[in-house]
């Protein structure tokens, strides 16, 4: 066989390798690999004064965490963009090894600098896990079940960020906190065993060359972005030196880059992926509904235990409607894109969905009602999402070019955890400001009332954050009314209305 014709022969099998049974193993394969990165971002919050015990660093506690979440934002651009390269099997057992290789060295640390600089190294593995497992089903699963297929992507994020710190706190306990991060290994190695056995085909893959220079510009833009989102006005002041040079560092790389772009042959981001209009209506649409709904959601735990005076074990069961929610509604969004191959109308409605979720939360919070509406509010919140992100990156896939898939699904992976990190950035600046101009003064003034007092500056405060979620789902659903409804490629719904 000549390279032409083998080149031909992968090009037609990158859409659908030959058997259903493959599909199902690296589908299996891929979820388990999934569950690990979405476990180990929630794992190990509640192992942390543990670790704290044995390996002192208060000061740099959460930098755990930190870490880890600023290592894995800043790589996903970069899996996409070196799959469509080098093919989707490479990347996806160098995503996995990276995570294994920092999961033991995180299992093996000796002190916190040790476990920081570890966890970042787990983080570049997992940079790679959410955007290879979308690139991956995307080209072996036939459009007509790509909507069950990528709806079970969130189901796994939402069942194991529940599932996170309640195993942490029972390994940690009947173990030792080492054994948040060895548990690991057997799953990502059956893992590994399975999508090795099961991905024989790889898709088309271009000339190797990588644009070492563009791969640098973006990782560091990125980063110094992410630190100054991350860190600032909780470990770094908004005024401090830290923040000043990491922000001129992200905006000198970030105007080099876009220059750079345009000056070689395969850039990391190739500048015609953001001539698509479905990508950079999609890319808008993921930013501000994760930056309304992490803002807003990592609020819910203060809500329930500062305001409603629950415990911290019954605030995480409070949030479980949620969970069910999005479960329910993407295996529902599944069966719909299946008969329809439509993706928007749902899309609408469960964004619409999701911003009535977040108004009647924001109400119910500001003026004291009780779990008999907030906890149905969650469910619905959760429903609307469902619908939401499988359908977006089924919407990018289809709209791009095999050759622009692998960058495109990553890069839509990347704007939402941005999106989130801005979320959780502009949230808690809203809370402080809201504390510092309600809070202090009305408590010093009190005495007696202070703590009744205290409690309703939390709920307004709370209620206040709920209400910027819900603007910012308004806006990302003006946004989304533009996204173009193109024919799902293949689809026989969409082709019987073509013809």
């Amino acid at each position: 066989m000549s390279g032409h014709d083998h080149a031909a022969g992968a090009d037609k099998d990158a859409f659908k390798p030959v058997t259903r049974r493959e599909v199902r193993a690296i589908y299996l394969g891929l979820m388990a690999v999934l569950g690990l990165g979405a476990l180990d971002q929630s794992i190990v919050a509640t192992a942390l004064p543990r670790i704290v015990d044995d390996l002192g660093g208060m000061a740099h506690l959460s930098w755990v965490v930190t870490a880890y979440v600023l290592a894995s934002t800043a790589t996903m651009p970069l899996y996409g963009k070196l799959a469509d390269q080098y093919g989707r099997r490479p990347m996806i057992f160098t995503a996995l090894l990276t995570f294994l290789l920092g999961s033991v060295l995180c299992g093996l640390a000796q002190n916190m600098t040790e476990l920081i600089i570890f966890r970042a190294i787990q983080g570049l593995g997992a940079g790679g896990f959410m955007p290879l497992a979308q690139i991956i089903i995307g080209d072996i699963v036939p459009p007509a079940e790509r909507g069950k297929r990528q709806g079970m992507v969130p189901i796994v994020f939402a069942v194991t960020s529940v599932l996170g710190p309640v195993l942490g706190g029972v390994i940690t306990d009947a173990l030792s906190w080492h054994w948040i991060f060895y548990v690991n290994l057997p799953v990502g190695i059956v893992a590994f065993y399975i999508i090795a056995r099961a991905m024989r085909k790889p898709a088309r893959t271009h000339a190797h060359k990588i644009d070492y220079l563009g791969s640098a510009l973006l990782t560091g833009a990125v980063t110094a972005a992410l630190l100054v989102l991350a860190l600032g006005g909780t470990e770094w002041p908004w005024d401090s030196l830290a923040i000043k040079v990491c922000g001129g560092v992200a905006l000198l790389l970030g105007i080099w880059l876009a220059f750079h772009v345009g000056r070689v042959d395969e850039p990391v981001l190739p500048p015609d992926l953001f001539e698509n209009r479905t990508f950079n209506i999609a890319s808008l649409v993921m930013a501000v509904t994760f930056m309304g709904l992490m803002g807003a959601s990592v609020f819910f735990p203060l809500f329930f235990q500062l305001v409603m005076g629950t415990s911290p074990a019954e605030s995480g069961v409070m949030t479980v409607a949620m969970m069910v929610g999005l479960v329910a509604s993407s295996m529902f969004n599944g069966r719909v894109l299946s008969r329809s191959g439509k993706y928007k109308m749902v899309q609408v409605a469960g964004l619409a969905v999701a911003l009535l979720a977040f108004a009647v939360l924001a109400w119910a919070m500001a003026t004291s009602r009780g779990y008999w509406i907030i906890e149905p509010a969650i469910f619905f919140l959760g429903t609307g999402l469902g619908l939401v992100m499988p359908n977006m990156t089924i919407a990018v896939q289809n709209a791009l070019p095999l050759a622009r898939r692998g960058v495109g699904t990553a890069m839509l992976a990347f704007f939402r955890s941005l999106g989130g990190l801005l979320g959780v950035t502009a949230s808690g600046a809203i809370l402080a400001h809201q504390l510092h101009s309600h809070g202090v003064e009305a408590v010093s003034a009190l005495g007696a009332h202070a703590a009744t007092q205290t409690v309703e500056v939390y709920r307004h405060a709370i209620a206040s954050v709920f209400g910027a979620g819900a603007v910012l789902l308004l806006v990302g659903l003006v946004f989304l009314l533009f996204l173009p409804e193109l024919p799902l490629e293949g689809h026989p719904a969409t082709v019987k209305d073509d013809q």
